[in-house]
């Protein structure tokens, strides 16, 4: 990528970030083998060092396609066919704002070379994560490899059986993401919760019986509130708004997820420096769970997501036909209960 400005000084005006981002294009670039291209941002410019997908500034007039294929020419020297987007990202640095437009490239032709003094990296897919990058570019690495969708699942009825033949049913249909969550308050391992129809519920119990469902189908599996039951059962962790601000470190260890629910810019801050994995953003719209309160709309959703690097999912109203316009807004996909639990 082209040069950025140097970064402002502590204190200076400037370090306010302008009202106007920065459009900037990406590359998703595959070799034969499968791996993905990055390249290193060189010694002399802002945040150099780290590894990022390849790309630069968008020129007024420009078709985001036309950028990326320029940019890609001129600092790879290769020829590129620009295919679908994978996410656009809004984020903001202390002294600019950029959205970082990524789409996949279909076709390409040439010899990658670093033609600006950059080094380049073929990566496997699973070990991306692992490279230091710009903030912007990491909710990247997971919209290429985590799943889209996170279902959270309804309060468990009486009839403890048809929840989870419905949770199999998710299961086969691709859900691949999944929140334990009672409908109610967490409560303590080891307490009977009121189900949907009244009935006492081990909720304990359930959540080991959907576990075992979870990881048979081969997905991720979040417990709501309670550390000790996800621990018991393998399962990672999500956490509410209100236990964020309580927790000084982060309360699982770096192989387990963990995940938060968010709802304001200081509880996502809170989110990152406890290292969640991702995080749940919301509501986007009014919804029958929450009536009267209306949602923060896309372009509130973008000015949270701008000021964060984890992954996030959007909340609130959503379903499967929202992704696309998701994606387009920095998040990682949807989260619900209704649109992602069959027959619901």
């Amino acid at each position: 990528m082209p040069d950025d400005p140097a970064p402002a000084a502590v204190g200076d005006p400037a370090v306010a970030p302008p009202a106007t981002a920065i459009e900037v294009v990406a590359g998703v670039i595959h070799d034969a083998r499968g791996r993905i291209l990055l390249t290193r941002r060189t010694e002399g410019r802002d945040l150099a060092g780290l590894w990022e997908f390849p790309g630069g500034k968008r020129e007024p007039g420009e078709t985001p396609e036309a950028a990326l294929a320029r940019e890609l020419h001129e600092e790879l020297g290769i020829e590129a066919e620009v295919g679908d987007p994978v996410i656009a990202v809004p984020q903001a640095y202390p002294h600019k704002r950029l959205r970082l437009d990524v789409r996949r490239i279909r076709e390409w032709h040439g010899t990658a070379r670093g033609r600006e003094g950059q080094a380049l990296a073929w990566v496997p897919p699973h070990k991306l994560a692992s490279y230091a990058m710009p903030p912007a570019d990491r909710p990247v690495v997971a919209a290429l490899g985590e799943p889209a969708e996170y279902l959270v699942t309804p309060a468990p009825e009486a009839d403890v059986g048809s929840w989870l033949e419905t949770l199999r049913q998710a299961l086969a249909g691709g859900i691949r993401r999944v929140h334990l969550r009672h409908g109610g308050a967490w409560r303590e391992t080891g307490a009977a919760v009121a189900g949907g129809q009244g009935g006492g519920v081990d909720w304990p119990g359930l959540v080991e019986q959907a576990a075992r469902l979870c990881r048979k189908a081969g997905a991720d599996v979040l417990v709501n509130g309670d550390a000790e039951l996800a621990r018991a059962h393998g399962a990672g962790l999500h956490l509410q708004a209100s236990q964020l601000h309580r927790l000084g470190s982060r309360p699982v260890g770096p192989e387990v997820l963990l995940a938060a629910s968010c709802h304001t810019a200081d509880d996502l801050k809170a989110a990152e420096a406890l290292g969640c994995d991702f995080a749940v953003v919301g509501n986007l719209r009014e919804t029958p769970s929450h009536p009267g309160r209306p949602g923060i709309g896309w372009d509130g959703f973008a000015h949270l997501r701008e000021q964060v690097a984890i992954p996030l999912y959007a909340i609130g109203g959503l379903g499967r036909a929202d992704l696309t316009e998701a994606r387009q807004h920095g998040a990682q996909g949807i989260a619900a209960i209704r649109s992602l639990w069959p027959d619901a």
